[in-house]
């Protein structure tokens, strides 16, 4: 089988330990050697001062959770880095050890038998990073506002039956007046936002309840949540906003082009 890379390494990444296999072909003989390190900071340092004693130029990894992040941003300024499929390079049956998979990873290298995993360049990563953890947050609002129905809904509001956007204006304001202690049906229908298609008297009718101290409690505290989640939000958006304009600067808008009869 056809050598490609006669000075590598394979690596086994776990949450605290990193095993690393050096595979160095001095002549017709296979010379390897396996070192274990931490996954700390020093550790991965003295892990790239070894592959570099060692010659390395390329390094293998499986992308195993996030585990291999930390390793790899250490590791890329100095050494070609490949990043594998844990489904494509799977061991043999048997004996499974952390040296077995390091040297197994090392071979597989040394051969160009791994296909390498797109890893995006850093400002992209944090993009990812930014736009994933945006749509957590998104989805946690849901729950709250999900949570806020559960408990009007308890304690008889037929708010969802009237207003389309329980946080919108209207729902806002008449869920900061029922936790404030207004119970009168009139007085809340009556904090109606023109735009709502439902009359103030259907409306007067859905929010007739009976909430209660502890209704009360529950929705204040949702609510709060709520906000504190869209001010986290608008900040995602800024950073996201200024992480995107140099794209932005870079983008050529397309010529129009004439379609002929």
């Amino acid at each position: 089988m056809k050598l490609l890379y006669p000075r590598c390494s394979g690596l086994d990444v776990h949450k605290e330990t990193i095993v690393a296999c050096v595979r160095v072909m001095q002549g017709r003989r296979i010379k390897s050697e396996v070192r274990g390190f931490s996954t700390t900071t020093r550790g991965i340092l003295e892990l790239s001062d070894w592959l570099s004693i060692s010659k390395c130029t390329h390094v293998a990894m499986e992308a195993t959770g996030v585990f291999w992040k930390p390793v790899w941003h250490v590791l890329a300024p100095s050494f070609e880095l490949i990043l594998a499929n844990p489904a494509h390079i799977k061991n043999v049956p048997g004996r499974k050890t952390d040296v077995k998979d390091a040297e197994w990873i090392a071979d597989l290298l040394a051969h160009g038998l791994i296909s390498a995993s797109f890893v995006p360049p850093e400002p992209i990563q944090h993009l990812r990073d930014l736009t994933r953890t945006r749509k957590q947050v998104s989805r946690e609002i849901v729950q709250h506002t999900q949570r806020i129905q559960r408990v009007l809904t308890e304690a008889n509001v037929r708010i969802t039956s009237v207003l389309s956007d329980t946080l919108g204006d209207t729902g806002r304001r008449i869920l900061n007046a029922l936790i404030a202690g207004e119970t009168d049906s009139q007085s809340l229908a009556k904090l109606r936002d023109y735009r709502v298609h439902a009359s103030e008297e259907k409306l007067a009718e859905a929010l007739q309840g009976t909430v209660t101290d502890h209704h009360r409690f529950l929705l204040r505290q949702h609510l709060q949540i709520i906000e504190m989640l869209e001010g986290s939000l608008r900040e995602f958006d800024s950073q996201i906003d200024e992480m995107i304009s140099p794209f932005r600067e870079r983008h050529i808008p397309l010529t129009p082009v004439a379609i002929w009869a």
